[in-house]
Order: structure tokens, then C-alpha cells, then sequence
């Protein structure tokens, strides 16, 4: 399997540096944004297989950016990876093909990823 590509989208520097640093251990390009504008950057410029992506940014809604995704990129994996379960039950995350709440213990993360990635060969 060639190098995949994921792009991590979360207004905290600090997580987007974690999860740059453990899923680049895992393998992976990793591409991170902070800001809704860099992501839409990102998805333009560079060849990224999944998106992992944030629910509540600072400047905006992961919910908006992951409708233009779908909109744009319908086969494109899209991991919400966020601290507020109760979005799980909100229509507008269903587009998502995968739901996971955050935690310091990053392992639900890495299968998730990893089984988006597989379903989606």
C-alpha cells in the first residue's frame, strides 16, 4: 500500500501537532490545518486521502467544511474526530463516514482511520 495522505483539521495547535507526530510514527503523510481556509488549501493543492476533521473551530463549522467536502469530493473519507458526542445524533454529521469522540488514548482514532481507508480501496 503506497503512502496515504490525511489532513487534520482542529483549531488546537496542540492536537494538530499530537496527531501530526503519531499517525507520521503509523506511516502516514500527514497535512494539518488550523484554520477552515488552510484546509480548503489543502484539499486543492494536495493529494489527501482522508480527512479527519473537527466539529466546533474557532473561525467556524466542521459541519459547513465537511458538506463541501461531500459536495466536492464525494468518495472522500471524512473521520469527525470531536470533544461533543452529542453531535453524533445531528443530521448534519451523517455525511461523515466516521464518528469518533476525542481522547488522549489515540488507538479508537487509528482504526478508525485505518478501516475508512480499507472500506474505502
Amino acid at each position: 500500500m503506497s503512502e496515504k495522505c490525511l489532513l487534520f483539521v482542529d483549531d488546537e495547535e496542540g492536537l494538530l501537532e499530537l496527531y501530526g507526530a503519531a499517525f507520521r510514527r503509523e506511516g502516514f503523510r500527514v497535512e494539518l490545518a488550523s484554520t477552515l481556509a488552510k484546509a480548503k488549501e489543502l484539499m486543492g493543492a494536495a493529494c489527501v486521502d482522508l480527512v479527519v476533521l473537527d466539529i466546533r473551530l474557532m473561525e467556524g463549522s466542521g459541519l459547513a467544511l465537511l458538506r463541501e467536502i461531500k459536495a466536492t469530493w464525494p468518495s472522500m473519507p471524512v473521520v469527525l474526530n470531536t470533544a461533543y458526542a452529542r453531535y453524533q445524533d445531528d443530521f448534519a454529521s451523517w455525511l461523515a463516514d466516521a464518528y469518533v469522540v476525542k481522547s488522549s488514548d489515540l488507538d479508537e482514532l487509528k482504526r478508525t482511520v485505518r478501516a475508512c481507508l480499507e472500506a474505502g480501496r
